[in-house]
């Protein structure tokens, strides 16, 4: 039987028989608040193609099935219901009615209806969560993205609670919503959030239209619910994308509800978005964050026409609906007016790109447009490649063919596609109408071929120092071992930034900027030959073009002294991404890296790279650095920054990331008492506010270190007795370095099933020290001995935030390597588990070779 998969052939094959036309979906979530199941009704009008007699099934994952007719016959739900689905005999040629009567089940996986009680107020709050193949947990549904069809829902919820969906509130009848109809859209961005929600109303206007616009969040977050802040960036968001797309906004109203316990950072179900409710936040954060919500506001709206109004056919062109959101929402922070953060590319550089590169240098890379077979493939394929690396070539593309050809073709393509399903042909044909540009060729080299291309810059003077040939050098590496395809030359559309250290500023500004073509092995640029050298060349300036980059030897060793003096934060950043990819290449030594990052931080304006470069800082010490200089150099970061935290402005953001960044690493009993002091107040810095969450990141650095006992860290939850204060205290917990406290932490999650998603990842992430290998070296054995069986018993979220998080990355030896290998020959696991360990096998093996880089650095 099938499971839970759904192949993309079987996918096809229904797609060719049947047409839907509408789901009726009844539920009675009268019961939410206690739990258990909910009573589930659907009626679902569909057309067959074929004659009479034509067999298929719709998708359903339920504890119970009580009823299923089919066209007014009665069938036996043992007969036709199982695993996770319903088979459909002896359909009619034309219309056909079904109704399925089930109980379906609550989750607390953040899959399907995911069912939260608040420990504040003890009231639950529901939410769904239906992409990839999950609506089948709430109704039965023929689970595939170009089956689409209207959906009506009524909804009994208990008294004094709200019901959202993607259709306008209706004024509920004795407590039961019904809802009109959708517009045609795909089963995985229909939506219900229910509970008592707390909720601001606002109205996006503008020449007539007329949008309302909703937030709601729990009422335990209210009090730190930022609507107007949030309204601004949405509002900004429908004026560019409407002008852009030239194309009305296409549902009736736009909700965003804040939700707990959400797995990923949100998801764009038409006109109610789910996000997060991280992002309302409790505490002082930097601006870093505020930038990060915008982007994630924007991204889901820029859904509502790129995914929910024009939808993929199937989930092998994923890329395209992530990528293009991604890139049109940071190019809506870079270039609306009025945007608080135009200078969101040099974020996009600094991490999407970087996690990009990460991801395509795996076992597991695979082309922007991704072989996906059957949902299995899809569940693991929201990854680097999908989301990262594919707005980074959309962005290459926008430079290949220009912004405005390329935003004239997508308004041509919505307009041909409305309510319909496409692929990616289609899109790419709209864009050859409106530049002239031929992208078949170039859709094969970026799109359908796995790697990543590095660029060397090539460059002779002569005694005087003027340039008297340069060109550019592309490489084609060799793909990881265990991936599929052959390395692939690529057109690259690039800028080549010529920059000069400015005596009166002492900056590095850009004395000119030449934009070109780069295709094949080498490219000659002329127009520097003749010039006097500039003291950095900087290769793919403004980020058009995804590549790895490389300084010239001449324009690294300045670079290295006076990174932190550019003029403008995108060239920094491209030089603090080029380091630390050359850092994980072992080009350059953990720490050279650390040595290049004290020198420059300090003159780094941009709040988003230096938190960044915080944790790149800690990881490379903790992973890629030589072991027997780990200590030293783990001294050396600390004490600069406690020293950095002192002299920061008073209030600053640069103070909370540093004192972040202390927290992270303090381990002297110095140090340690400092954190102390900061907690109970006998010491203070001048403008650090010690609030709710600075204060947990202090607690559980100190129960990491043994400072904090389970009496301790309840005291803690007693002061925050919230959601999140649940989560910091697990991972307080999980985090002491005592055999006993490991085992409670290893058998809550893995002996026991009980634990929801939130917590689960909560445990995880304190349970993983990187300072505590010796009392974690045990569970690397036993990780093998039960992520199988792990994975074949929990839903896909829970088992691979545990095949994932539970891996023993922190143990970095050929041991390891060896003992996964073992396990990859003999387990025959799933080909997405394999996937997932793999990627993890790969992060071992490169820190190896890091670290043998690091050492003979010091020698």
């Amino acid at each position: 039987m099938p499971g839970t998969n759904l192949t993309r052939e079987e996918a096809q094959q229904r797609a060719q028989l049947l047409a839907v036309d509408s789901y009726e979906i009844e539920l009675d979530l009268s019961g939410a608040q206690e739990g258990g199941t909910y009573r589930s009704v659907t009626t679902v009008r569909f057309d067959v193609t074929a004659g009479n007699g034509a067999e298929s099934f719709i998708d359903l994952v339920a504890p119970t099935v009580h009823e299923v007719t089919l066209n007014g016959d009665s069938l036996d739900p043992a007969e036709v219901f199982a695993d996770s689905r319903i088979a459909l005999p002896g359909l009619l040629q034309g219309r056909n009615i079904l109704r399925v009567v089930a109980d379906c089940a609550y989750t607390n996986t953040g899959e399907g209806l995911h069912r939260f009680v608040d420990p504040v107020d003890d009231q639950a709050y529901l939410y769904t969560q239906f992409e990839v193949p999950d609506a089948r947990r709430v109704f039965a549904s023929f689970e595939q993205p170009d089956l689409k069809a209207t959906f009506q829902f009524t909804v009994k919820a208990p008294e004094g609670w709200t019901v959202i969906s993607n259709s306008p509130t209706p004024e509920p009848q004795d407590n039961v919503w019904v809802f009109e109809p959708t517009p045609r859209i795909s089963t995985y961005i229909t939506a219900l959030i229910v509970g008592p929600y707390h909720s601001v109303h606002s109205v996006y206007e503008k020449d007539g239209q007329s949008v309302p616009l909703g937030i709601y969040c729990r009422p335990s977050l209210a009090e730190y619910l930022d609507s107007d802040a949030i309204f601004e960036v949405t509002r900004q968001g429908f004026e560019w994308f409407q002008e852009k797309f030239d194309y009305a906004y296409p549902f009736e109203k736009y909700d965003q509800l804040f939700v707990p316990e959400f797995n990923a950072g949100a998801m764009e179900n038409a006109g109610a978005v789910t996000i997060r409710d991280q992002y309302v936040f409790r505490s002082k954060v930097t601006d870093a964050a505020y930038e990060t919500r915008a982007e994630t506001i924007l991204h889901e709206l820029a859904h509502m026409w790129f995914g929910d109004l024009v939808t993929m056919e199937w989930w092998n062109d994923l890329w395209l609906n992530e990528s293009f959101a991604t890139y049109t929402s940071i190019a809506c922070q870079a270039h609306a007016p009025g945007s608080r953060w135009p200078h969101a590319w040099t974020t996009f550089a600094n991490s999407m790109k970087t996690w990009a590169y990460r991801q395509d240098q795996l076992p597991s890379t695979h082309p922007i447009m991704a072989e996906i077979r059957d949902l299995d493939d899809v569940l693991v394929n929201f990854d680097g490649i999908t989301y990262a690396k594919g707005a980074s070539v959309l962005k290459q593309l926008v430079a290949y063919v220009g912004m405005d050809e390329f935003f004239r073709g997508v308004q041509a393509y919505f307009k041909r596609h409305a309510f319909g399903n496409t692929r990616l042909s289609d899109l790419l044909g709209a864009l050859e109408e409106t530049s002239g540009r031929d992208l078949r060729t170039w859709s094969q080299k970026w799109l359908q071929a796995a790697g990543i291309n590095v660029l060397r810059p090539e460059i002779e003077t002569d005694a005087d120092g003027v340039v008297t040939s340069f060109g550019i050098r592309q490489e084609a590496p060799a793909l990881p071992a265990g991936a599929k395809g052959e390395p692939t030359l690529r057109p690259h559309r690039i800028a080549v930034g010529l920059y000069d250290l400015d005596e009166a500023s002492g900056k590095l500004v850009r004395r000119e900027r030449i934009e070109l073509d780069v295709d094949g092995e080498l490219t000659a640029v002329p127009q520097l030959v003749g010039q006097r050298r500039p003291a950095v060349i900087l290769l793919n300036d403004d980020d058009l073009s995804y590549a790895k980059v490389r300084l010239d030897e001449q324009s690294l060793a300045f670079v290295t002294e006076h990174l932190g003096d550019f003029e403008s934060s995108l060239p920094r950043a491209l030089c603090w991404a080029s380091a630390w990819d050359m850092t994980r290449d072992a080009e350059l030594a953990a720490r050279d890296y650390l040595s290049l990052v004290l020198s420059g931080i300090g003159k780094e304006s941009d709040i988003g790279v230096v938190q960044s470069l915080h944790r790149q800082v800690k990881l490379a010490i903790d992973l890629y650095a030589d072991p027997a200089a780990r200590e030293a150099l783990l001294a050396r970061w600390t004490d600069a920054t406690l020293a950095h935290l002192r002299a920061a402005a008073p209030g600053s953001d640069h103070q909370l990331a540093w004192a972040r960044a202390f927290a992270a690493t303090a381990r002297t009993p110095e140090q340690l008492d400092v954190l102390d002091a900061l907690l109970d107040g006998s010491q203070t810095i001048e403008g650090l506010v010690v609030d709710t969450e600075l204060r947990w990141a202090f607690v559980q650095r100190l129960a990491a270190v043994g400072r904090f006992d389970e009496a301790e860290i309840a005291g803690e939850y007693e002061r925050d007795r919230t959601a999140a204060g649940e989560r910091h205290a697990a991972t307080a917990r999980a985090a002491r370095p005592t055999a006993e406290a490991k085992a409670e932490a290893w058998a809550s999650v893995v002996d026991s099933d009980k634990l929801p998603n939130a917590v689960q990842e909560a445990v995880i992430g304190g349970f993983v020290q990187t300072d505590q290998r010796e009392v974690l070296a045990p569970y690397a054995d036993r990780y093998f001995e039960v992520v199988k069986d792990i994975w074949e018993s929990r839903s896909h979220e829970m088992a691979q935030q545990i095949a994932v998080g539970l891996y023993p990355t922190v143990q970095v030896s050929q041991e390891t390597l060896d003992r996964t290998d073992a396990w990859l020959d003999s387990a025959e696991p799933s080909a997405a588990l394999r996937r997932l360990v793999s990627e993890s096998r790969a992060g071992v093996e490169r820190a190896l070779r890091a670290q043998r880089a690091d050492a003979a650095a010091g020698e």
